[in-house]
């Protein structure tokens, strides 16, 4: 194992307790998280957790240890798998950029919940049309009323009457 060593003969560790404590501290920060907030999340994540705890685990001389239910609540409270949680932060990317990307990976994941919703609906509603040939006209118009937009209303009337959103 020689090979593996750095200048100074330590051994670089990809996975690490470390590595958890240094990812939790960033991770709490990039969601602007408080170490109290922190704490409760994982207490409601089913893993009993105090704001010390959290502190200590972050900024702690000698660090406090975590245990592998604590490391599956964080992994689970950040949305992380737990292979990436315990991974080194990488290198280059401040706070402010992990914010950034954290937004529009939520972003991301809200609009295609957003659009499954909207296909089903619209499915849904053909599916009616279907059964019910005659209430065509009232859809649109109940389409209409709602949205307020001509435009927008015949864009999602185009969507029903092609059986879907996709």
């Amino acid at each position: 194992m020689a090979d593996d060593r750095h200048e100074g003969g330590e051994v670089p560790l990809l996975y690490s307790e470390g590595n958890v404590a240094a990812r939790v501290a960033l991770e709490r920060e990039v969601r602007g998280w408080s170490t109290t907030e922190l704490a409760e999340r994982v207490t409601r994540a089913g893993v009993k957790m105090n704001q010390t705890a959290v502190w200590r685990i972050e900024n702690g001389t000698p660090r406090r240890r975590i245990n592998l239910d604590e490391a599956l609540a964080f992994s689970r409270v950040f949305e992380l798998p737990l292979e990436e949680l315990m991974s080194p932060p990488l290198e280059g990317l401040d706070i402010a950029s992990r914010r950034l990307v954290q937004e529009a990976v939520e972003a991301f994941y809200e609009t295609r919940d957003a659009r499954d919703r909207l296909h089903h609906a619209v499915v849904a509603i053909a599916d009616h049309i279907k059964a019910h040939p005659d209430s065509s006209r009232a859809i649109h118009e109940q389409c209409l009323r709602l949205m307020g937009d001509e435009r927008d209303a015949r864009t999602l009337t185009s969507d029903i009457e092609d059986g879907g959103h996709y």
